[in-house]
């Protein structure tokens, strides 16, 4: 991975942090993409004391907001000429129907459109790169989703699990499209489930579902563990030429049927085209 260069987005903790470890004790230089200016900065300090000295910076943004979103695209594009990993690890669950700065539903705009939003604007450079490669973080729970293109807003009767769900089944369908996109190209994109994870996803909601990640958390993987599979997909000579592929420790499975209906990932593709503004 030396003379790489990679963006891992919600890189402050967890395995978005453990991914940029892992890259940058392979050589590359690693761009931390967070929210939050303190815990991006830590995150950039222990990731370059653990990467074996491996170069380091930072952006911020909240990237539940397509306008945040645009404008870390460009200040990525400002200062640097290159993409060869883009990881899209951002995600969170809300157990109460939230919206975001432009009015999307909270779960939809964090996990899916910021991912295909970015993805859309930085695509050039990875196209441009001898062998560039996009790894999205979908869960094994797309299996459990049924989308209703009519309803990607998740307006009708809400509920946490289910639109954290139908996101990752948008991640899924997202990554089969943009594959076959990338075919005339040396570009791959893959998506994953990393599996079960401690870390502070999820611990931004109250009651019940909130207790309950705290206390299964010490029956879960590690974030080290967890962050093994966006690890091999960002770096392993292996996957160099698969493109579309789900995985789950750091092998190839099977997903959903559903994650594979290329009229529905098209439909998709142009619902998500229209909320964003890509074009």
């Amino acid at each position: 991975m030396r003379g790489r260069m990679c963006l891992v987005t919600g890189a402050s903790q967890g395995i978005g942090k453990e991914t940029a470890v892992g890259l940058a004790r392979q050589g590359a230089t690693v761009v931390l993409l967070c929210r939050d200016r303190a815990r991006g900065e830590a995150a950039v300090q222990d990731v370059q004391a653990r990467g074996n000295g491996g170069e380091v910076s930072l952006l911020l943004a909240d990237l539940s907001s397509m306008r945040e979103v645009r404008r870390v695209a460009q200040e990525f594009r400002e200062r640097y000429s290159r993409l060869d990993v883009l990881v899209n690890n951002v995600g969170g669950i809300y157990m109460e129907r939230r919206l975001s700065a432009e009015g999307n539903e909270m779960t939809l705009a964090t996990n899916h459109l910021s991912a295909f939003l970015l993805t859309g604007l930085l695509l050039e450079l990875v196209v441009a790169s001898p062998q560039g490669r996009i790894v999205n973080v979908s869960s094994s729970l797309h299996r459990l989703a049924r989308l209703d293109l009519q309803d990607l807003q998740n307006e009708r009767r809400y509920g946490g699990l289910k639109a954290y769900c139908r996101s990752k089944l948008c991640n899924a369908l997202f990554t089969h499209e943009l594959a076959r996109r990338l075919k005339e190209t040396r570009a791959t994109a893959n998506f994953l489930h990393p599996g079960a994870v401690a870390s502070g996803f999820g611990r931004n909601n109250a009651g019940f579902f909130g207790w309950l990640v705290r206390a299964v958390a010490p029956f879960h993987l590690t974030p080290e563990q967890g962050a093994r599979t966006l690890i091999h997909l960002a770096s392993a000579p292996e996957v160099a030429r698969v493109s579309g592929g789900y995985f789950e420790d750091c092998k190839q499975r099977r997903p959903s049927s559903s994650s594979s209906d290329d009229a529905l990932a098209r439909q998709l593709w142009e619902h998500s085209a229209r909320l964003t503004g890509l074009t």
